[in-house]
């Protein structure tokens, strides 16, 4: 046979388009139809390799096709000449794993990276370092087992006392009746963390160069935010203070906010305050219940104290806006109080500025009333029948 351009064109791509024993045939019959020489020609001309060509051969004259092997192929997997390694691993591993809170899944989360589970296989399983595979391999190994490296997320709480689902009801009711009420404003409360000020790294991500301190040295300064937001319109009130955040500076942040915003609600008989029952405002701290009835009676306001239940803190609506304002300054330096203002008052709720002020007033913790003086304050007090610590009613004595 006559290797024409045509019929080598031909071989080559019909070869190309067969797999395993079906291609080692097709190559076997062209060899035996170009004669004398064959293999070699097709070797020379078709590129065909020739230990190839001799294993079609077989094939074809035994009439049996030989089984390919590829799983032999290649490197073999760790675990072969390491047969402890996944056992190992998981030791290692479990110890710093949570399992999916949400159980939804049987993933775990691990906090160790690929690197640190390579560290500590040598460290306390005894490996080598020349042994062992790769710090991606390891990572191939660690997703495999189950493991997925994820940020932590809340879930909802797990914890709940007897009465969650009844003060989540009388939630619902009083937010219901705030919102059907124009003489009613509710008001979510509540401290964020403290932010320590200097040229700590916060994470996130910059377009620019952003470069922090290798380690997180004392503070030169500590600020406080306090927020007052109104969920009906959007709006946001911060306070920020570099001392405590105790039961005055809570009152005095409202006594300011409502003399800024009074005139815009002439209306408003009733604030509704939305609280996380926390140790410097719950119900039955005194120094707190004591400036809370001093404010109703000043401004001839209703109060009315609404809680959420303890583990609930996030489903204050405030909660959401900490949020945003960590995503909005994560990436910079909060290096000086000024700073800390700025990026404050840049942030946006739903296309709102919030209204920033600095509070530059000490605050002493624990102050508090004598047994005595709260039992007469007590007397002010509309509890809800088995409900008292989470919802209170206090009226004004009018002047």
């Amino acid at each position: 046979m006559e290797l024409t351009d045509e019929l080598k064109a031909f071989f080559i791509e019909t070869a190309k388009t067969l797999k395993g024993s079906d291609r080692r045939i097709f190559m076997a019959r062209v060899v035996k139809a170009l004669g004398k020489g064959g293999q070699r020609h097709a070797e020379a001309e078709l590129g065909w390799n020739r230990r190839t060509i001799r294993k079609g051969t077989r094939e074809l004259e035994s009439g049996t096709c030989f089984e390919d092997n590829f799983a032999a192929r290649g490197r073999k997997r760790a675990e072969e000449h390491l047969p402890n390694l996944l056992t190992d691993i998981k030791a290692i591993v479990d110890g710093q794993s949570q399992v999916d809170p949400t159980f939804k899944t049987t993933r775990l989360y691990t906090r160790l990276s690929a690197a640190e589970v390579r560290r500590q296989l040598i460290l306390q399983k005894e490996y080598s370092d020349e042994d062992l595979p790769s710090e991606e391999t390891i990572r191939v190994k660690l997703n495999k087992l189950g493991y997925q490296v994820k940020s932590v997320q809340k879930s909802r709480p797990q914890k709940k006392i007897p009465e969650t689902d009844a003060i989540f009801d009388q939630l619902d009711k009083a937010h219901a009746a705030a919102d059907e009420d124009e003489t009613v404003l509710r008001l979510s409360m509540d401290a964020k963390a403290t932010i320590p000020i200097g040229l700590f790294s916060r994470n996130g991500k910059s377009r620019i160069i952003v470069k922090a301190m290798d380690h997180d040295f004392e503070p030169d300064e500590k600020l406080t935010p306090y927020g007052i937001f109104l969920p009906k319109y959007d709006e946001l009130y911060l306070y920020f203070t570099s001392s405590h955040v105790t039961s005055d500076f809570i009152v005095d942040c409202l006594e300011d906010f409502w003399l800024a915003v009074q005139a815009r609600f002439p209306q408003i008989n009733t604030l509704l305050l939305n609280q996380d029952n926390g140790p410097q405002n719950h119900s039955r701290r005194t120094q707190f219940m004591k400036r809370i009835t001093e404010f109703t009676d000043e401004f001839q306001l209703t109060t009315q104290l609404a809680y959420y239940p303890p583990y609930h803190s996030k489903y204050n609506p405030i909660e959401r806006v900490w949020g945003v304002m960590e995503k909005h300054w994560n990436g910079s330096l909060l290096d000086t109080v000024e700073t800390v203002l700025n990026f404050a008052q840049t942030m946006t709720w739903n296309g709102h500025h919030p209204v920033v002020k600095l509070v530059e007033k000490t605050y002493q913790k624990g102050v508090s009333l004598t047994p005595k003086e709260m039992a007469e304050l007590e007397e002010r007090f509309e509890r809800l029948s088995d409900l008292g610590k989470w919802f209170v009613r206090i009226s004004p004595i009018p002047q």
